[in-house]
């Protein structure tokens, strides 16, 4: 069996999910393809700085990211761990308006636009190249990709059928679209638009989803947030309450089965009620943050905006994570973090809600890669507000992190960037992923105009910042939206979504928070493509680079003594250099010595992960 089905069935025994041996075999379970570490990525031993515990890892002081000079493309920037490789404008019909989520496959990144979207190939990243540009309006045009198949959101009034750019001026029409549409992708070059899915909220995001031992169909979980469409627009569309009328369009999402044979065939399968019995969530008070605010404050109002209505629980997601190596989903929906069974594709069941008053926005939510963590970010403000402020609580717009044990929810901590920003600069936890460091929790993430940070949570009640990238504002004058809407690695790289600016590529930089090493290894970490919902389950290909990471993380938490280090490095150089039964005979005896080690070690799970990542290795000799 190859590493990745071992570590599949390994999460599976965890989690308590079952998966059929026929898709261990065919490998069709996890979008994560793992291939072969690229020529050239061995790293000599101890190359870079050298690791330190990453609490004691020291940012930059003063913050060089407080008080950056505004502008669009001139903005004063501030970087640290990372390495800039490429930032591209939109091309000119894109230009000026939102761009918004990022899917991958082969060499190709899709952005999201509220025109359509661009198909940048990306394989020389210091020079991305546009192949395509759809026009094709329509908010907020969340992308996502399976096989030949690309799918993309539509939500807004405006949004046509036959994507013209004229919008929709009737109240009701049939030109309208509000949902999911489908284009065939075979010719990147030239995709074709074949079918779409209409449904009652429209599609403000939706998330692809893989029935286990279901070779025929993919499946899409739409959430859509806008008030419900006319039945005279669309029949069947009901927006009374469900105690008032059983076929409300409200307390639900749509699934969409899509036949891959004939995907112009797709339609909705169900209608979860995964809100059922939920009520209102606690929530914080929002501050007063203007002169007319006060006003209504003293008149007993709440702030623009915030009129008080009937409150119920939530009525919609708005985004849904899906992680198919363990079955579970983590729902973000308005009030409440869910985790959802999704071992049934079509009908997902709600385990758990968890509620904070801390959080406004319940925005999105990844797992950590042994599905022992769950992270749930909080979109306070709607990502138009400034909500970085020195003014603004650190626990207010940020990330809550939570452990995951047979199938429960706990809180731990929470994280938000660290960073003052302006109150021209809208910023608050948004969309990002998980950066493949073996043996550890590392999470790139995009905060609009907050930049990108990166963190590392393996320790989930003591998470640190290890690296960022941000811009001034858009505006010295006044709040212009912009910023990081989506940030994630793919293959090497870290491809950032930037709302007003175009799209940037990132490398990272060696560090004592993340090595050389532990840099090469996550680039063997190999995707066929990515949607980021649709959470990959990482595996690591043998490599030395892979041991030479789990010795650097040794190094940092004290595991072993340093001579002993730094005779494990000799040893690892040594076989390196030997080559057939010789280098294996050496990786086997190394780690065979590392499994006595583990025994008196104080981090005898990494020094057990390095044995076994060893006999990996002389196993593919």
């Amino acid at each position: 069996m190859n590493p990745e089905s071992q570590h599949m069935r390994r999460l599976a025994a965890r989690h308590g999910f079952l998966i059929p041996s026929a898709l261990l075999a065919a490998g069709l379970l996890l979008s994560a393809a793992c291939g072969p570490a690229p020529a050239g990525m061995a790293s000599p031993a101890n190359a870079g700085p050298a690791p330190e515990p990453i609490g004691s890892v020291s940012a930059p002081t003063p913050d060089p990211r407080v008080g950056l000079a505004a502008g669009l493309f001139d903005a004063e920037e501030a970087i640290w761990n990372l390495r800039l490789v490429s930032t591209t404008p939109s091309p000119e019909d894109f230009a000026g308006v939102t761009n918004s989520d990022l899917a991958f496959f082969d060499r190709y990144a899709i952005q999201g636009n509220y025109n359509g979207y661009v198909v940048w190939d990306i394989s020389d990243p210091r020079r991305p190249e546009v192949v395509q540009e759809y026009l094709c309006p329509a908010s907020q045009s969340d992308v996502s990709v399976y096989g030949n198949l690309l799918f993309v959101s539509g939500e807004g009034m405006s949004g046509r059928l036959d994507c013209g750019s004229q919008g929709v001026p009737d109240t009701v029409s049939h030109e309208r679209l509000r949902g999911i549409r489908i284009f065939d992708i075979a010719d990147i070059r030239s995709p074709r638009y074949i079918g779409n899915v209409q449904t009652c909220r429209g599609s403000h995001t939706h998330t692809v989803v893989r029935q286990p031992g279901d070779m025929d169909n993919v499946y899409i979980y739409v959430s859509g947030s806008s008030r419900v469409r006319s039945p005279s627009e669309l029949p069947g569309c009901v927006g009374a309450p469900p105690e008032e009328d059983p076929e409300s369009a409200l307390f639900r999402i749509e699934v969409i089965r899509v036949p891959l044979a004939n995907p112009q065939a797709a339609a909705i399968v169900s209608s979860p009620r995964i809100f059922q019995g939920l009520g209102p969530a606690p929530r914080h008070a929002e501050p007063v943050d203007t002169a007319a605010d006060r006003r209504r404050a003293e008149r007993g109002l709440p702030p623009r905006g915030q009129q008080q209505r009937a409150r119920t629980g939530p009525t919609q997601c708005h985004d849904i994570t899906v992680y198919p190596a363990i079955g579970r989903a983590g729902g973000a929906c308005g009030g409440y973090g869910l985790l959802l069974d999704i071992s049934d594709a079509a009908h997902p069941v709600r385990l758990q809600a968890v509620a904070d008053s801390n959080f406004s926005f319940w925005h999105s939510a990844t797992f950590n890669n042994d599905g022992t963590k769950i992270l749930f970010t909080d979109e306070w403000g709607g990502g138009s507000a400034p909500r970085c402020r020195d003014t603004d609580k650190y626990e207010w717009g940020a990330n809550a992190l939570f452990t995951l044990q047979n199938d429960r929810m706990e809180f731990k901590s929470y994280y938000k960037m660290p960073a003052a920003q302006t109150s021209n600069e809208n910023c608050v936890a948004h969309n990002g992923s998980l950066i493949p460091i073996p043996g550890r929790d590392v999470m790139v993430q995009g905060w609009y105009q907050g930049g990108i940070s990166i963190f590392d949570w393996t320790d989930v009640s003591n998470p640190t910042e290890i690296a960022y990238h941000d811009r001034g504002p858009v505006s010295e004058e006044r709040l212009v939206s912009g910023g990081s809407w989506s940030v994630y690695w793919y293959n090497g790289y870290i491809v950032n979504s930037e709302i007003a600016r175009g799209l940037d590529i990132f490398e990272l930089v060696a560090s004592p928070a993340i090595t050389q090493n532990e840099i090469d290894a996550a680039k063997t970490v190999r995707f066929d493509y990515l949607n980021a919902q649709e959470q990959p389950l990482m595996v690591w290909p043998p490599s030395f680079a892979l041991a030479r990471a789990y010795v650097d993380q040794l190094v940092r938490s004290n595991g072993l003594p340093g001579a002993r280090v730094a005779a494990v490095r000799a040893a690892l150089a040594g076989a390196e250099g030997m080559s057939g039964q010789a280098r294996r005979d050496a990786l086997g005896a190394l780690a065979g010595e590392l499994a006595g080690d583990a025994r008196g070690s104080a981090d005898g799970a990494k020094v057990r992960m390095l044995a076994g990542a060893l006999q990996d290795l002389a196993a593919a000799q």
